[in-house]
């Protein structure tokens, strides 16, 4: 394994006469919405804190809205939230931010990470994602970009997910209660196994630094899914070229018997054929190099560790 193959030497910027400036970054907008995610995200937060507390189940739909209604109380309330949303936060931010130093080393313009609050009672959040403004010209870029995103996420989400379960405990058939059930990857599982060993993962009442853990899993598995403009169509595009398409295409067939066993797949199924099936050529189609297929391979056990069928169950 030589250094040259990982480019060591300093990287490879395309520049010309009529290329245009990077574009100023408005600080307000991110520093906004990544506030108003953390609002959000803390006060979904302070809810689960709430239920871990009183042994009551992790979400009732007919709880609706109400699920803000704790954090909501007093500063101190709220306050309970900062775990789940801190943890959760790190992870999505390691994740945007291995893009964005991967752009910023191959001088690619690209902006800062913009976070998407939302109402979702599970998560408080749609993730976060970063916008490439300028071509990316070789496969040896594209692929350095797309997989130093969900590995760096993966970085962060692995401690936090063992810390979670730390302070999680057994409190039997807990996970048959509520209407909301969620899965357990592969990497949950094993967890699981090492610190709760003998007990059933019905019987683990998850904290809420480990539900955050597991929302990182679900965002990494779902941006590693090997589809046209996501982190791993990126990289299947980047070994196998304008073969990428067949992948593409299979895995999208594949997603429709996939939502009989969690109806979420068809909504993916739709957004991504619509919204991310094509991929952007490439100007430099030299091959990426045996240490990047190595890569490759750890970026595909990190999918299969993360990965559900069913995320979520009702």
């Amino acid at each position: 394994m030589s250094p040259e193959d990982f480019t060591a030497s300093p990287p490879l910027r395309f520049e010309s006469e009529y290329e245009e400036p990077a574009r100023p970054q408005r600080l307000w907008i991110h520093i906004l919405l990544l506030a108003v995610t953390l609002f959000t995200t803390t006060l979904v937060g302070a809810h689960m804190q709430y239920t871990f507390a009183h042994n009551l189940p992790f979400f009732d739909v007919e709880q609706g809205l109400d699920v803000f209604a704790v954090g909501l109380r007093s500063f101190a309330w709220f306050a309970t939230g900062l775990p789940f949303s801190l943890t959760l936060l790190t992870i999505l931010m390691a994740h945007e931010m291995g893009h964005y130093l991967a752009c910023v080393y191959y001088g690619i313009d690209a902006s800062l990470p913009y976070f998407l609050p939302s109402p979702v009672p599970v998560t408080g959040t749609f993730g976060a994602f970063i916008r490439i403004h300028s071509p990316i010209h070789s496969k040896r870029i594209l692929f350095d970009i797309g997989i130093a995103g969900p590995l760096a996420g993966f970085i962060f989400l692995v401690p936090a997910l063992g810390v979670g379960l730390a302070f999680s405990k057994i409190l039997p058939g807990i996970n048959h209660q509520g209407s909301i059930h969620l899965g357990v990857p592969a990497l949950e599982w094993l967890a699981q196994r090492l610190i709760f060993s003998g007990a059933s993962a019905d019987d683990i009442y998850l904290h809420p630094v480990a539900r955050a853990a597991w929302v990182g899993m679900f965002a990494t598995a779902l941006n590693l899914l090997p589809v046209g403009q996501l982190d791993g169509g990126h990289v299947i595009y980047a070994l196998l070229g304008k073969r990428h398409k067949w992948i593409t295409n299979i895995f999208l067939a594949a997603l429709i018997p996939m939502g009989w066993i969690w109806n979420g797949w068809w909504f993916w199924a739709v957004i991504l054929f619509f919204f991310a099936r094509k991929h952007p050529a490439l100007y430099d189609e030299s091959e990426i190099g045996s240490p990047r297929l190595k890569l490759a391979f750890a970026a595909l056990c990190v999918l299969l560790l993360c990965f559900s069928l069913a995320p979520i169950n009702d």
